[in-house]
């Protein structure tokens, strides 16, 4: 009986250990993801309202009419 209580306590001891080894490399990868989200989400803002260049001239052309 005693090996079964000893083999039960490693057995939880082990899966602690592996659940806080992904957990640790889970958080390691947190901060590129949050970088990763910011330049999707400028790209996307970027996307939908694109700057237009400044005419060559440097005069502003008439609005169109409508």
């Amino acid at each position: 009986m005693d090996g079964a209580a000893i083999l039960f306590i490693l057995a939880i001891a082990g899966v602690a250990s592996i659940c806080l080894f992904a957990l640790k490399g889970l958080l390691d990868q947190l901060p590129d993801v949050i970088d990763s989200a910011g330049r999707a989400r400028d790209a996307w803002q970027r996307f939908k309202k694109p700057e237009l260049p400044p005419p060559a001239d440097g005069k502003e052309e008439p609005p169109a009419a409508a």
